[in-house]
């Protein structure tokens, strides 16, 4: 963990004992890859940040909500989509020794949680899940957008009712020949 980064939370003030809290609240410019293929926080997009962070028996309880602006594409229409998230947190950071002894009575789970390092806790990962996970797999600008006619490229919504387009000529079954061809040459030898 880079202690430089500003998603590099100091556990210094907050004392090794359960029900003990400080608060967290920063706003942190947005990585560049926060964000699926269609639809993401835009690169420096101010993140804002308000958390607690509880000290508990096994670590350190990370609570609070992330608010980010996003930006993207509608996946049918591809009109531009604005907007923002405001997304709950709450992960558990285990402590190390803690994550090892977990680990090793057979917890699986407990090797992928994240870990107190250096007195410190690494929160961009907590953050980009938080963000991450409320994106639509599949963006739309709104709920009903018909989409792009695949003949002229024009929208739906803009074209006229019985709107359509010629088929184009068959051009016969490239693969239906291919096979035709083979079995010519099959019965050939």
């Amino acid at each position: 963990m880079d202690l430089r980064s500003p998603f590099a939370a100091s556990l210094a003030s907050l004392p090794h004992q359960e029900g003990a809290r400080i608060p967290w609240s920063r706003r942190i410019p947005a990585p560049a890859d926060m964000g699926l293929e269609m639809i993401g926080v835009p690169e420096g997009g101010d993140l804002d940040i308000d958390l607690e962070l509880n000290s508990v028996s096994e670590g350190v309880y990370v609570s609070g909500s992330v608010r980010a602006p996003i930006a993207g594409n509608c996946a049918r229409c591809l009109r531009e989509i604005a907007g923002s998230v405001d997304e709950p947190i709450g992960e558990l950071v285990l402590y190390p020794q803690r994550q090892a002894a977990l680990v090793e009575e057979g917890d699986e789970e407990a090797g992928q949680m994240p870990v107190v390092d250096s007195d410190h806790i690494d929160l961009e990962p907590i953050v980009r899940d938080a963000v991450v996970l409320s994106l639509p797999f599949v963006p739309l600008c709104k709920g009903d957008c018909r989409g792009i006619c695949p003949g002229c490229g024009q929208l739906w919504e803009d074209l006229p009712e019985g709107h359509a387009h010629e088929a184009p000529a068959d051009r016969g079954d490239p693969l239906a020949a291919l096979e035709a061809r083979l079995r010519a040459e099959e019965e050939g030898e």
